[in-house]
């Protein structure tokens, strides 16, 4: 995850940016995030078998038999945390319709505890299930055998060690190169 968050740096630097100066960039940038959430953690997925940062480290996301990925299977892994993550963005973007473009960047730092304060009721509970959802994926990728965390149980998969295969140059003959 952490190799992936540096690949992701230039457009959460971006998105930051948008959000510190246009009161409904996250409202807009709401689809582009959710459907690049899609391709980052699905297309990838069943293309590569992974994203950017396990393909660096050598490791792959393969059915339990082995088998590559599916699309149904990559959908499966990310749909609970996609569903979470959106219906939190949603949260707060609600808000940024009752407010002023003035009273937004009048906030300045405030402007998250703010947007969180006029979030709809069910923001918090929902943040609490998200938080429940994260530890729960680490306890269970902490205490099983196979390292499978409850996305991978949802999905049917299991994340392999499988380095990337290496094509070496050619050998070419030297024997016959050589003259007696």
């Amino acid at each position: 995850m952490l190799l992936d968050f540096i690949f992701l740096i230039p457009l959460l630097k971006f998105s930051i940016w948008g959000i510190t100066h246009y009161r409904l960039f996250l409202a807009y940038i709401l689809v582009f995030s959710s459907l690049f959430s899609l391709f980052f953690s699905v297309y990838l997925v069943r293309r590569f078998g992974g994203t950017p940062g396990k393909l660096i480290l050598g490791i792959r996301i393969r059915k339990l038999d082995g088998s590559p990925v599916g699309y149904r299977e990559a959908l499966l892994r990310h749909l609970p945390t996609f569903i979470l993550s959106l219906l939190e963005s949603i949260a707060l973007v609600v808000p940024l319709f009752h407010l002023s473009d003035a009273e937004y960047l009048a906030l300045g730092v405030e402007r998250t505890t703010t947007l969180k304060g006029l979030a709809p009721v069910w923001y918090h509970p929902l943040v609490m299930i998200s938080t429940a959802w994260v530890w729960s994926e680490l306890i269970i990728l902490l205490t099983n055998k196979e390292r499978r965390s409850v996305h991978d149980f949802i999905a049917g998969t299991v994340v392999v060690h499988a380095p990337p295969k290496i094509k070496s140059p050619p050998v070419a003959d030297v024997s016959a190169s050589i003259s007696p």
